[in-house]
């Protein structure tokens, strides 16, 4: 037992998909196809918007801020689990599974926060269309921004210190593709209560509070749109939110799935559990891009005006065509 009382271990061994390591080879193809579209995609939006002066607006600077998190997401996680699926490159280094958890755990609920920025961005562009511009100035933007990612990051840096203090004596192995905490946490050999209660504390004031915010929102927009008198005013209301309704779910349907099975799942098999984890951190990040880029006029317009000839554009741009 004094063993567990020396430094921390040099490295960990992430096992990648327990239950399918005789797979990893194929299924790291569609996996890395995700990640290139997550890349492009989100790429092309944070390019398209900084490129088109009329996509200067409070809502397509958190759309920036989203696209930058997804690529931060992705690009911390899919380049290892690629590695380990492809040339078996299993040992990580202990400083650099700490930064990874700081990472995915930290942008996580940045992410949660900037999505709760974006609902409210929606409720004053709905309720208070007059008041828009007056309420959501740059300044305000900037500050809700920041506050979003010191209290995602904030929440975080506790839990990662509180895993890289714990005393590690058993096995280095993780049974998981990237540093999960709970995965790491399953290795230590002291006490971890700490560690479990802040993760589902931090865990569920994050979610919790960002869904209980969002949903209030959301009321509020569909009780406004209700009252509109004209019917193309309530559909042009509900095609302005349709696509942050979609993120929402995307990022939080998953995420919370997979946040739950990782501590009160026993019953469904491992495989399951860690390939939903790794699509978690995937799959939103290359559908959110899409989602807006499909529901966005002005952002189809700008991309349209990249690969298309100006004929075809203005047939997409008619008041006839689809996004609102």
């Amino acid at each position: 037992m004094s063993h567990c009382n020396d430094s921390s271990p040099s490295t960990f061994f992430l096992m990648g998909i327990p239950g399918l390591e005789a797979k990893h080879f194929w299924i790291a193809f569609p996996f890395c196809a995700m990640y290139l579209v997550a890349l492009l995609g989100n790429s092309t939006l944070l390019f398209v918007i900084k490129t088109e002066p009329s996509l200067h607006l409070p809502m397509y600077y958190f759309l920036c801020m989203l696209a930058g998190i997804d690529l931060v997401l992705t690009s911390s996680t899919m380049p290892k689990i690629l590695s380990i699926f492809w040339f078996r490159s299993h040992e990580i280094g202990f400083e650099c599974c700490m930064v990874q958890m700081f990472f995915i755990h930290g942008f996580s609920a940045v992410e949660s926060g900037v999505l709760l920025a974006m609902a409210y961005d929606r409720y004053i562009a709905v309720c208070r269309p007059l008041h828009y511009s007056a309420i959501l100035t740059d300044a305000v933007i900037a500050k809700m921004g920041s506050a979003a990612f010191l209290r995602g990051l904030g929440l975080m840096t506790p839990l990662t210190c509180l895993v890289s203090r714990l005393p590690y004596c058993g096995p280095r192995l993780i049974s998981h593709s990237y540093c999960e905490h709970m995965a790491v946490v399953k290795l230590a050999c002291g006490g971890t209560t700490p560690n479990d209660v802040y993760g589902i504390t931090a865990a569920t004031f994050v979610v919790g509070s960002d869904s209980i915010f969002i949903a209030v929102s959301y009321i509020l927009i569909l009780q406004a749109v209700l009252n509109l008198s004209s019917r193309e005013a309530r559909w042009k209301s509900f095609s302005t939110c349709g696509s942050h309704v979609c993120v929402i779910l995307v990022f939080y349907t998953p995420g919370l799935f997979s946040f739950y099975t990782q501590r009160w799942g026993q019953n469904i098999p491992m495989h399951i559990r860690i390939l939903l984890a790794d699509l978690y951190l995937l799959v939103p990040p290359m559908l959110n891009p899409i989602i807006y880029g499909m529901k966005t006029k002005q952002i189809r317009g700008r991309l349209l005006r990249l690969f298309y000839p100006k004929r075809i554009q203005a047939v997409f741009d008619s008041p006839h065509s689809f996004g609102g």
